[in-house]
Order: C-alpha cells, then sequence, then structure tokens
C-alpha cells in the first residue's frame, strides 16, 4: 500500500510538471540546485546508482533506491525510468516521509536534517 503512494505522489509531480526524469535531466537538476529529493530504481544498473550516490551526497541532496524501472515510468506515464528528481521541495518532502515508512535504502545528503525531523 504505502509503495502505491509514492507512486501516485510521483504521478501527481508530474502532472504538475515538478519531477525530472531520465539519467541527464536527473543529473542536470541535481547540479542546478533544482533537485529536491532523487529517486533511482532498485534495478539500475551499479555505476548509476554509485553516480547518483556520489553526486546526491556531494550536492546534499536527499537519493533513494526504490521500485522498478517499469513502476516508475508507469507513475510518470512513460515506459520506463531508472531516475528522477523532485523539484518541488512539497512533493519531496510527502514522497520522503513515504520513503522512509517503506524503509527504502537512503544514501546521500539531506537538505531536511536528520530523517527523525519529518
Amino acid at each position: 500500500m504505502k509503495q502505491n503512494k509514492v507512486l501516485s505522489l510521483i504521478g501527481l509531480a508530474t502532472k504538475a510538471g515538478k519531477t525530472a526524469s531520465g539519467e541527464f535531466s536527473t543529473e542536470k537538476a541535481v547540479k542546478s540546485g533544482k533537485a529536491s529529493l532523487v529517486i533511482v530504481a532498485d534495478e539500475a544498473s551499479d555505476n548509476t546508482k554509485k553516480m547518483f550516490r556520489n553526486m546526491c551526497t556531494y550536492y546534499k541532496v536527499p537519493v533513494y533506491f526504490f521500485g522498478s524501472k517499469e513502476e516508475l515510468g508507469h507513475a510518470m506515464g512513460k515506459e520506463m525510468r531508472a531516475s528522477l528528481a523532485l523539484l518541488d521541495a512539497g512533493f519531496a518532502k510527502a514522497v520522503e516521509k513515504e520513503l522512509v515508512n517503506t524503509n527504502a535504502a537512503k544514501t546521500g545528503g539531506s537538505k531536511y536534517g536528520e530523517i527523525e525531523s519529518i
């Protein structure tokens, strides 16, 4: 049930135009300071996971490994997505709260401080 809530919030953020998806767009959003949260598919390649883990730690953007490529893509109305960035702090906070509840793997820095502050 919690997984559906995360995917629903991603869908809402996409409809509101508050997401960037795909490796290049996600990377650009993080480096430009627009990304509030990054989600990478569990089944993404090790190189992709390592790149986003390192980049998000450096830029202090929370990064989570969650769901499959198909689930993330479907939530966004696309075919498959290995990575996406939420550009709105409100959506990011709501999604992060649900991700913490689902025990999704988190690595990287956080703008929000410790997880307990959510």
